[in-house]
């Protein structure tokens, strides 16, 4: 029998264990493209029940791919970490790294399957424990969704400030990818979205950009944390007004002179930026730039342009509240 009808007979579940008995030893441990064995195979997908007995001992389940992953970290890729004996579900056997760092911690927090281990394995140091990149549990969980899949009590705001190779906080993976619903709203404090990386950056200008303003609550989400700059001298208001954020905002929030704050490298104001990208539909009404006229139309056919209706006018002109320009 050739491997890669192996691997695909343990990954579909279309052989019984007896039929395997005639099947040689060394056939389970001819490596695919991937550089897997059918083991891994088995243990990606749940199928490890249908390997001979003799093969589930640890000489076999920790053996490791050309990436450095061992059977027991496909089996936490895939949620089936219960069908691994007990005895190799030990700290030491977890702890094996693949050659980017990864442990079998690391997999199973990444893919939310974390509450399949034993909870006395999960200690304080165990979620301080990092990859090459400087990634924690945490950090691994933030940036494939999976915070809302942790054990109870495994999240804390002290593991959520841990940063990694980059000075990114769990804080900052959690909003650049999108997943910052998935932290609880008493973690998103000043303090926490302020934290800079190394570049500079802060985890309310990642929430800004990619839309995530809308789960911090109300009464940290301030004017002084929305003209908040960075390295670069952008506050959050620049990347949402860039990305079509700025409906994320609570329209108290927004008025004219905020959305005029500029940076130091020249970035024109979020008023202005909100224009030029066609997100005009997102500011509050009296900073909307109004319709053309009859009147604008004939001066722009003149060779005239409408100073009222032009984005440098509206940045520029004072605007009366009372009543629309």
């Amino acid at each position: 029998m050739a491997a890669p009808d192996l691997h695909q007979l343990l990954r579909d579940e279309q052989i019984s264990p007896a039929g395997l008995i005639g099947v040689a030893e060394h056939e389970f441990f001819a490596r695919n493209a991937a550089s897997n064995t059918p083991i891994h195979t088995a243990a990606r997908h749940g199928h490890l029940h249908l390997a001979p007995p003799a093969l589930l001992v640890a000489s076999y389940l920790l053996a490791k791919n050309d990436s450095g992953y061992t059977p027991l970290h496909h089996a936490a890729s895939g949620g089936h970490l219960d069908q691994f004996p007990p005895a190799l579900l030990t700290s030491e056997h977890l702890a094996i790294r693949s050659n980017a760092g990864y442990n079998v911690f690391h997999v199973a927090a990444a893919h939310g399957h974390l509450g399949q281990l034993p909870p006395s394995l999960l200690t304080a140091e165990v979620f301080g424990r990092t990859t090459d990149l400087g990634n924690t549990l945490l950090h691994e969980a933030a940036e494939n969704g999976a915070l809302d899949r942790l054990p109870p009590d495994a999240m804390t705001t002290s593991r959520c400030d841990l940063t990694n190779g980059s000075g990114e906080s769990v804080f900052h993976v959690a909003a650049l990818n999108g997943r910052l619903d998935q932290l609880p709203p008493t973690f998103l404090t000043a303090a926490a979205l302020l934290a800079r990386t190394h570049s500079g950056d802060t985890a309310i200008h990642a929430a800004a950009e990619t839309g995530q303003l809308k789960y911090i609550p109300a009464p940290q989400l301030t004017r002084d944390l929305l003209l908040a700059t960075n390295d670069r001298g952008d506050t959050p208001l620049h990347a949402a007004a860039y990305e079509g954020h700025l409906k994320r905002i609570p329209p108290a929030l927004l008025d004219a002179e905020i959305l005029r704050v500029r940076n130091y490298t020249g970035i024109p104001p979020p008023l202005r930026t909100a224009m030029r990208r066609g997100h005009q539909s997102q500011l509050p009404e009296p900073l909307r730039p109004r319709p053309p006229s009859r009147f604008d139309r004939w001066l722009k056919e003149l060779g005239f342009v409408a100073p009222a209706t032009t984005e440098k006018a509206a940045e520029r002109e004072p605007l009366n509240f009372a009543k629309p320009p």
